[in-house]
């Protein structure tokens, strides 16, 4: 496993963007946890780099993350085309990981949860309060802030300096809010975890393990939120680029 921040193997990249290829995301992490090593970690999806291809600034955040997960189907598809073999590794996953074994850390590491619809953080908080004996919940925060609420809420998290802080505010929403709010907390680990406090609060199901296992995932996501199928074109375009562009 590698230790410390700065001696990340070297990486491929998605379409120019950098995606880092460890044996043990979680165990760096936690690695990280103990030094006091600040880490955004942003979950790279085909969806995600294809609108990072269109927004510099998003590109530009996604470059300056410490590290870079291969979330989605099409980026391990993307890397086996060139050669690499890659184990997809889905941010909810990691998360889960993380809250389960950072509990069992020396020092406590308190979480926070911030965003969701007003009480989907709180429940997916009490949930994993419940399942995980030990963890330390700093707070929540549903994402419909005002522009007036924001600074008091800054102040807060300050304030807490919670550790490992999950922002579901959707991409790229969570990945700029990240970037530009990270030095509040700049010890913690900054996760954006999408609507995964909507699967741990129960509103909404994940794919069941046959989809998933064949890169099928998003096509349950589109069957519970057809509203994103505009969003979801984004996925044929990634695959041609991903033929076009072998080297």
């Amino acid at each position: 496993m590698q230790g410390t921040l700065h001696n990340l193997p070297d990486h491929p990249s998605v379409m120019g963007l950098p995606i880092h290829l460890l044996s043990d995301y979680t165990g760096w992490l936690l690695t990280q946890l103990r030094q006091g090593q600040g880490v955004h970690v942003v979950t790279l999806n085909a969806e995600m780099a294809m609108q990072a291809e269109q927004n510099a600034d998003l590109a530009a955040v996604i470059h300056r993350a410490e590290l870079v997960i291969p979330d989605g189907a099409g980026v391990v598809f993307y890397l086996k085309l060139r050669g690499q073999s890659v184990q997809r590794c889905p941010g909810i996953e990691l998360a889960e990981k993380l809250l389960s074994q950072s509990a069992q850390l020396e020092t406590p590491c308190p979480v926070f949860f911030y965003g969701g619809a007003p009480g989907v953080c709180e429940a997916a908080a009490e949930v994993w309060q419940q399942r995980v004996q030990g963890m330390a919940i700093a707070g929540t925060q549903h994402g419909y802030l005002s522009a007036e609420e924001q600074p008091q809420f800054r102040q807060t998290l300050q304030q807490l300096q919670p550790r490992i802080i999950l922002v579901g505010l959707g991409v790229p929403r969570q990945e700029f809010w990240i970037a530009e709010h990270r030095h509040l907390c700049p010890n913690a680990i900054w996760i954006g975890v999408g609507g995964s406090f909507d699967i741990w609060a129960g509103t909404k199901t994940r794919a069941p393990g046959w989809l998933r296992n064949n890169n099928l995932e998003w096509v349950y996501r589109l069957y519970q939120e057809p509203w994103r199928w505009r969003r979801m074109m984004a996925l044929p375009k990634f695959a041609l680029k991903a033929l076009a562009k072998q080297n």
